[in-house]
């Protein structure tokens, strides 16, 4: 593990009686890919929403680097090197994918004001050069709105390296692909990180990704931490198992269960 460079301690959020996340602590280094899990209703998207700026929180403190990140606005956070991806990829779909990101790198400029008129000239060679790190630069200057839905995810992923960001937040980052999609995109998140020596902070509700590519896992539930380490530990953790399944029930059962629903829609195709 490298530098540590986000700290979470104390953290807290309500809503009128209901305490969605509720003192919770953990760090994220450099060079980690840290996987944020729990049953609907843990807490996980408010948590991660008050890292962004979305949230503000209650109680508790989000440093990054040592500055502290709760009272700036997202795109504050986004500018000290805080990048972001959402369930749903937030693309321009009338644009192509090398203007999309042309259009991030303008932001990550300042020039907003301009963004219309001088999108199309701003540093393409450096966006061309994002999309070439995502496999998408053969298809830049292909408008999103004809390409597959996993190209524009791979699109979405070089914008949000637009700011060269030390911490990336993925929220979801899989979701509405198909399995082969989903391994080749966190497969290509976890070579970046380690290229650029980033963090990465992701949610996700498919236990195969989670699993096969977090270094570390947290385990939120009812708001509370009640889980935290390696895959091995989380997956044989009686607590985990016990909030996700009930009693009698393992990660293995249920990959072997969701294994064998697949085979039978592969045979029924």
């Amino acid at each position: 593990m490298t530098t540590k460079l986000l700290t979470v301690t104390g953290l807290g959020k309500s809503f009128g009686g209901v305490r969605a996340v509720d003192g919770i602590d953990f760090e994220l280094a450099r060079g980690e890919l840290l996987a944020l899990i729990g049953p609907n209703g843990a807490g996980k998207s408010t948590t991660f929403n008050m890292v962004n700026g979305q949230l503000r929180a209650d109680s508790g403190s989000i440093r990054l680097e040592g500055t502290e990140l709760i009272g700036m606005r997202p795109r504050e956070i986004w500018r000290l090197g805080v990048g972001r991806t959402f369930q749903i990829a937030e693309t321009f779909s009338s644009l192509t994918a090398v203007e999309n990101v042309q259009m991030a790198l303008l932001s990550a400029d300042a020039r907003l004001w301009s963004m219309w008129t001088r999108a199309a000239r701003h540093r393409r060679a450096e966006a061309v050069e994002l999309l070439d790190q995502v496999g998408m630069a053969a298809q830049a200057d292909r408008p999103c709105s004809v390409l597959a839905y996993g190209d524009v995810k791979r699109v979405e992923l070089a914008i949000a390296m637009a700011n060269s960001p030390k911490l990336l937040l993925m929220d979801e980052p899989t979701a509405g692909m198909a399995p082969k999609e989903r391994n080749e995109l966190m497969a290509l998140t976890k070579r970046l990180v380690v290229e650029r020596n980033m963090a990465v902070l992701f949610t996700e509700h498919s236990m195969d990704v989670v699993f096969a590519y977090a270094d570390r896992m947290i385990v939120l539930a009812r708001g509370r931490l009640i889980a935290e380490g390696r895959p091995a530990e989380i997956r044989d953790d009686p607590k985990v198992q016990e909030v996700y399944f009930g009693s009698g029930k393992t990660f293995e059962k249920k990959r072997a269960g969701a294994q064998r629903a697949a085979d039978l829609g592969e045979a029924l195709q």
